[in-house]
């Protein structure tokens, strides 16, 4: 299945839109879409997982990597995601402790 990655601004948050499955395979392509986002200065990140049917070990590891670079700059990086899952990998993995999951964009741009 293909990736598809795109970004909308609102205010001073950039939200990533995430659709398809997210493996080794497609996730430097994620990595891609995010470095630019983080290197064009925009280092409030949403990642809108909602359309994802897979996201495996180096999917989660683009995030963590990218929630690093984002933290340094004093920004944030926030997961939107409903799936159950994908939300059990975050749970599996401990990684629902260390990032804000939430239910929708506008409720990762609130928080």
């Amino acid at each position: 299945m293909e990736l598809s990655v795109t970004t909308s601004h609102h205010d001073d948050v950039s939200v990533v839109t995430v659709e398809g499955e997210v493996d080794v395979h497609t996730a430097a392509q994620l990595r891609q879409s995010l470095d630019q986002e983080i290197t064009d200065g925009h280092v409030r990140l949403v990642v809108d997982l909602d359309a994802v049917s897979f996201l495996d070990s180096t999917g989660l590891g683009v995030l963590v990597g990218r929630l690093k670079l984002v933290r340094n700059a004093s920004g944030w990086l926030r997961i939107v995601c409903s799936s159950e899952r994908i939300l059990r990998v975050f749970r599996i993995t401990g990684l629902d402790k260390v990032f804000g999951i939430h239910a929708s964009v506008d409720e990762a741009i609130a928080a």
